[in-house]
């Protein structure tokens, strides 16, 4: 049996071409092509719906060109609800799957806590806080990684060069944000595919045409086995769109803390003792406090000068990262509109303005993540540097 009525969206150089091709279809032979043309497939999994589909996809695929076992590999952060754990430990026992089930300490942003920025799953300095224990069969250190990295940054180290060309399987979807959306729509050719890690290992998002509607009927009409903590938060209201397996943590997720609190009472209470801030997080990640709400500009201040106040807050790291990425934006708005970037109203061109700017910094840094809150009183020692960054920015523009 097909998906019916679904539409296949082909995107090129960030337009959108809608041709009538089954979206099931169209990546089985995505799949197809990467068997052929790769040395070897792998599947990033997480447990999550859009990772299901892939690995069925996969397996499908890997069993019609007699290339099974599947090699998957599933970044275990610790936190994670019980269900996913018993989807994880099914996925393992499936006798077509080859799992890598890694508990490493990789790097991980902490939205609830300006003290603490970062936390560290499995991290080797407390556990006596972890809320569950490593597996006995995990794997605790993949050659290369070093204390501080983070998963996009160690993920092509999973398989080595050893392997030849690796196509690492990810479910990346345009529909879920701009971001996505263009990163799957800046290439003419094989926009699913993106440039080689390291030279060897790419990664490719072969159901990214797929929408939301169409990763949840899938796994109804095929009878694939899927992870049960969806059915916990239908059952407690929770909608489709807002349904996510991940870290809760993050300036985005931790908006999804209260899930856990009412769904996994247990574990919530080892998770307030092992991540600082996470209890504070949970009742005020949708308020003011943290980004959210109604902002208000303050009196006698534009919002170019109250980006500027803001970002005084950060740390020196998060402060570089963000004025840089800014600065970049700004640049690219100067080429293409010819003019300064306004202060309220978005460019009619290139949407910018210096409100939308300062709600990226007050709510997280510019790839959409929400930061810690700000207040409008920096350091003095942090408000020279910005002094001294806001020069060189109105001197430039």
């Amino acid at each position: 049996m097909e998906l019916l009525s679904i539409t296949l969206q082909i995107m090129v150089v960030l337009k959108k071409k809608e041709i009538e091709t089954n979206v099931y279809q169209s990546a089985l032979d995505r799949f197809r092509y990467l068997f052929d043309s790769f040395d070897k497939v792998v599947v990033s999994f997480s447990g999550g719906k859009d990772s299901t589909v892939c690995l069925n996809l996969a397996l499908k695929i890997a069993k019609e060109k007699n290339k099974l076992p599947l090699d998957v590999y599933f970044w275990d952060e610790e936190v994670i609800m019980p269900e996913t754990v018993e989807y994880m430990m099914r996925v393992k026992n499936h006798p077509d799957v080859r799992l890598k089930w890694l508990c490493i300490p990789v790097k991980h942003r902490n939205g609830g806590s300006r003290r603490d920025p970062f936390w560290y799953p499995f991290d080797p300095n407390c556990k006596d806080k972890w809320v569950r224990q490593i597996p006995d069969f995990a794997i605790t250190h993949i050659p290369g990684f070093q204390f501080g990295h983070t998963i996009p940054e160690v993920s092509h180290l999973v398989y080595s060069h050893t392997n030849g060309r690796v196509a690492d399987v990810r479910g990346l979807r345009a529909q879920e944000s701009l971001t996505r959306f263009r990163a799957v729509a800046h290439k003419v050719k094989d926009n699913w595919i993106t440039n080689a890690r390291s030279g060897y290992s790419y990664g490719v998002s072969p159901i990214y045409d797929w929408t939301s509607s169409d990763v949840w009927l899938a796994p109804k009409i095929y009878n694939w086995d899927y992870n049960k903590v969806y059915d916990v938060l239908d059952k407690m209201g929770v909608g489709k769109n807002e349904q996510r397996v991940c870290v809760p943590f993050g300036e985005e997720p931790m908006r999804g803390l209260w899930q856990y609190k009412v769904g996994w009472p247990h574990l919530w209470a080892l998770m307030t003792q092992r991540v600082p801030g996470a209890s504070t997080a949970e009742k005020y990640s949708r308020t003011q406090l943290y980004g959210f709400g109604g902002i208000k500009l303050p009196k006698d201040k534009s919002w170019k000068d109250w980006f500027y106040d803001n970002v005084a807050l950060y740390d020196d790291e998060q402060q570089k990262f963000i004025l840089q990425n800014v600065r970049s934006a700004v640049g690219n708005h100067i080429n293409i509109a010819k003019r300064p970037v306004p202060d309220i109203t978005p460019d009619d061109i290139t949407g910018l303005s210096w409100k939308g700017l300062c709600m990226i910094a007050l709510r997280g840094d510019m790839k959409g993540r929400r930061l810690r809150t700000m207040s409008s009183h920096a350091d003095p020692e942090k408000k020279k540097l910005i002094d001294q960054m806001r020069l060189k920015d109105e001197t430039r523009y």
